[in-house]
């Protein structure tokens, strides 16, 4: 009897141009580097095979996945299917650069397999994207959601950028109508963040920045918005229309099982969280990928309660009933500040919850 599932997650790590603000792993892209890279790939995912096992999502992420070539990604998906049973409903998501893509290859891509497509627009104003250090215009990244639609695709998704210097409620909410405006069933909204180390990791940046108060003004007005044009929140930064749902993420944010394959990926599978090294040259050489235990029990009532309190639903008190006590004497005081609401089961973070969320899980979970 088949009793597993597991998503399949497929790090990609080529870009074209690395963002200033991020921090994920990259390599550029070179032709020949790509090609070893997806071999390792495919003998990675045999030495995972596991034919009793559903796997019900696979997600391409990156660094941008669409660099490879649509028959490249339908290999990758076809092995996945020759080593896991690969449900017939799978979700099968790339992310995109728009730049990367047009009808021809998006169509492709399509025939091949994706059925799901998340585009990285995060604004629809060029001043914007040009301090992001965007290559593509509002006018490319409209295009790209338009060539997705044409080519087949119904479940797109949007990716925002929120808390940029001189960004207005009104400039944010521009973005946003535009973007509803289009065949977008999905719209991730982030806060930009500094992270160590970036190009965007210096006081220059720091300086011209939104403050707490701007940026938490900027996040309630968005979900309000959202909410308005049918875009519930069903995650801190992430909205969709009823349906639509990142079925692939919602695994990470309800700690079930997910295999990482490539450089920096990560993973929880059999009972354990591990990563693989951030070493490109490594990957590609090594008949299974180098990976680090970085959890040998997750998904204990800690790791549960924060990832499940990052999820609109929220988390319910029975689920573990040694804790409930302790859940329901630190209630009262979350919800008249309006951090949170309960229903008698579920303790659920409100907006201006999510804007403190790391606050209140430590003071509800900790």
């Amino acid at each position: 009897m088949i009793t597993k599932d597991t998503g399949i997650y497929i790090h990609v790590p080529f870009c074209a141009k690395k963002c200033a603000y991020c921090d994920f792993y990259s390599e550029p892209y070179r032709k020949n580097t790509v090609e070893n890279y997806v071999s390792a790939v495919l003998r990675n995912i045999k030495a995972y095979s596991d034919k009793s096992c559903i796997a019900d999502t696979v997600y391409f992420g990156g660094g941008t996945p669409s660099l490879l070539m649509p028959e490249q990604v339908r290999t990758i998906i076809q092995e996945v299917g020759n080593n896991f049973i690969l449900s017939e409903n799978a979700e099968i998501t790339l992310e995109t650069n728009p730049n990367t893509v047009d009808l021809k290859k998006l169509s492709a891509y399509r025939k091949n397999g994706v059925n799901r497509i998340s585009i990285g627009v995060q604004s629809m104003i060029d001043t914007e994207l040009k301090f992001l250090g965007r290559m593509h215009s509002a006018e490319r990244a409209e295009k790209a959601v338009i060539d997705a639609y044409n080519a087949g695709f119904e479940n797109i998704s949007c990716d925002v950028m929120i808390a940029l210097p001189e960004q207005s409620a009104e400039s944010l909410l521009y973005t946003i109508e535009r973007i509803t405006a289009l065949p977008v069933k999905h719209i991730s909204g982030y806060i930009l963040k500094i992270e160590h180390g970036t190009p965007f990791d210096c006081d220059m940046i720091k300086n011209i920045l939104p403050d707490d108060d701007k940026t938490a003004d900027l996040y309630i007005k968005m979900v309000d918005f959202l909410k308005n044009k049918g875009f519930l929140q069903y995650e801190v930064s992430n909205f969709a229309v009823k349906g639509y749902e990142s079925r692939h993420n919602c695994r990470y944010w309800k700690c079930l099982d997910y295999i990482g394959i490539g450089t920096s990926a990560h993973s929880c599978h059999n009972g354990k969280r591990f990563a693989v090294d951030r070493n490109m040259n490594d990957f590609i050489e090594s008949p299974v990928q180098k990976i680090t235990i970085t959890d040998d029990n997750p998904c204990g009532f800690e790791e549960y309660a924060m990832l499940r309190l990052r999820l609109a639903e929220g988390l319910n008190v029975n689920d573990f009933p040694e804790h409930k006590n302790s859940l329901l004497k630190k209630i009262p005081v979350l919800i008249q500040s309006g951090y949170i609401n309960y229903d008698g089961n579920y303790i659920s973070l409100t907006p201006s919850g999510f804007l403190v969320s790391n606050s209140v899980i430590e003071y509800l979970v900790f």
